[in-house]
C-alpha cells in the first residue's frame, strides 16, 4: 500500500473553484459581450436604413419644390393669372346662381312672428355659406324677443348678432313698429 505524503510547509491548495468561477463569469461575459455586439449591429443597420429613407424623402421632397416653383412661375404669368381672375369670377356666378334662394327666403318667412315685418335684407354669398343683413321691424318688445329667440333657434340660421336696436321717429314711422332692429347672421339651407 502507498501512502501520500506531503513534506512540504505548505500543503498544495487546489485553484479549481477560482478557475470555476473565472470560467462561468469569462463565459457569461462573452455572452454579453456577443449580445451587445449583435444589438449594436443591429442598431446601426436600422440606423442606415432610416438615413436611407430620409436621403429619398430629402430628394422627393427637393423634386416638388422644384415643381411647385415652376408651377408659381407658371401662372404668375400675366395672361395665366387674368384667366384665373376670371374663372374665380365665373365661378362666383355659377355658386350664387346653384343657391336656393327662394328656399331661404321661405325659411325666413317661417321663422317671422306675428308683429314683426322685414324691412331691409342683404343676402351674399361669402365662402360656401350665405351672410345675411337683416333689418326688421317690430310692433312690440314681445315681438321683437320672440323673433330673435326663433332665430337664434332655428336650424337654418345661425351666428345671430344683433347690430343696433332703435325706436323710430314718428315723422318716417310708415309701418307702425316700434323697434327697429338691425342684425346679422348665416344661413345654412340644410
Amino acid at each position: 500500500m502507498r501512502v501520500r505524503l506531503n513534506l512540504a510547509t505548505k500543503p498544495t491548495e487546489t485553484h479549481r473553484r477560482f478557475l470555476a468561477g473565472a470560467g462561468v463569469s469569462i463565459f457569461a461575459a462573452a455572452v454579453v459581450f456577443l449580445g451587445l455586439g449583435w444589438h449594436a449591429y443591429s442598431v446601426r443597420n436600422a440606423a442606415a436604413e432610416v438615413r436611407a429613407r430620409t436621403d429619398k424623402m430629402d430628394q422627393e421632397f427637393a423634386k416638388y419644390e422644384a415643381q411647385r416653383q415652376e408651377l408659381e412661375r407658371y401662372f404668375s404669368q400675366k395672361d395665366i393669372a387674368s384667366l384665373h381672375d376670371r374663372a374665380t369670377f365665373i365661378n362666383g356666378i355659377i355658386d350664387a346662381r346653384s343657391f336656393n334662394w327662394t328656399q331661404m327666403f321661405m325659411d325666413l318667412e317661417h321663422t317671422l312672428p306675428p308683429g314683426v315685418r322685414v324691412i331691409r335684407i342683404e343676402p351674399k354669398q361669402v365662402g360656401g355659406h350665405v351672410e345675411v343683413k337683416l333689418a326688421v321691424g317690430a310692433t312690440n318688445d314681445e315681438a321683437k324677443l320672440n323673433f330673435l329667440h326663433i332665430l337664434a333657434t332655428s336650424k337654418h340660421f345661425s351666428d345671430v348678432q344683433e347690430q343696433s336696436d332703435v325706436s323710430p321717429s314718428t315723422a318716417n314711422n310708415v309701418g307702425g313698429d316700434q323697434r327697429i332692429v338691425q342684425l346679422t347672421t348665416t344661413y345654412s339651407g340644410t
